[in-house]
């Protein structure tokens, strides 16, 4: 029988904004205890990524990939492969229309950074089964140009618990999602901004559950 595949391919470059929590966000995503190979090298993805669980994007930003890299990734999802988007992975490969449609919605603005309440709406998923139905939680409550598209929404932000100033979606809100793209899985995460949030138990069984669901390692 063929072992199961562990091993994670992380991604944390940035051609946009750099957020200050990468560092912890990759000693965090490493404590999970599965392999890693951690890069900034848009090559590292342009080889057969096959032997990966899941591709992450860490707090990615900007157009990161070659173009052939971006066929790489797209095989690999086709393939059966797993991705991870972490907060800013939604502001990442804005001229690439495939990383839209894989991510089911792209990021258009923000408030301020505050606390606030995430709803959450599905708690059958293991990025979200630990949590309860109120979460509080201070982050930058991402807005979407769309509700992801083909995805099961597994929590949303409630206006009504910070100041929407500069952002707003209204109470259809998704944060949280994960959806199939081909025969591979992607799981995609809102939060995440700060360094805080990587030492928050939480939010790091969050990020663990979405990761092994997205890769198969549960």
């Amino acid at each position: 029988m063929t072992p199961p595949r562990t091993r994670l391919l992380v991604h944390t470059r940035t051609t946009g904004y750099r957020h200050a929590s990468i560092p912890a966000a990759l000693r965090a995503v490493r404590a999970f205890g599965h392999p890693v190979d951690a890069t900034e090298d848009p090559a590292a993805l342009e080889r057969d990524l096959s032997p990966y669980a899941a591709v992450v994007f860490l707090l990615t930003s900007g157009d990161i990939l070659s173009d052939d890299s971006r066929m790489a990734l797209r095989a690999y999802m086709d393939g059966g492969g797993g991705f991870v988007g972490v907060h800013s992975a939604a502001c990442t490969e804005t001229s690439w229309p495939y990383f839209g449609e894989l991510l089911g919605a792209r990021f258009t603005r923000h408030p301020a950074y505050q606390p606030g309440r995430v709803r959450v709406t599905d708690r059958t998923h293991p990025a979200t089964a630990h949590l309860p139905e109120r979460w509080e939680f201070t982050d930058e409550w991402y807005d979407f140009d769309r509700r992801p598209a083909d995805a099961r929404v597994l929590a949303h932000a409630d206006e009504t618990s910070y100041d929407p100033e500069g952002g707003g979606m209204g109470a259809d809100h998704p944060l949280v999602w994960c959806r199939e793209q081909g025969a591979g899985r992607v799981f995609c995460t809102a939060l995440g901004h700060a360094e805080a949030a990587y030492a928050d138990p939480d939010f790091r069984a969050h990020l663990l559950g979405g990761l092994r669901w997205a890769a198969r390692l549960l």
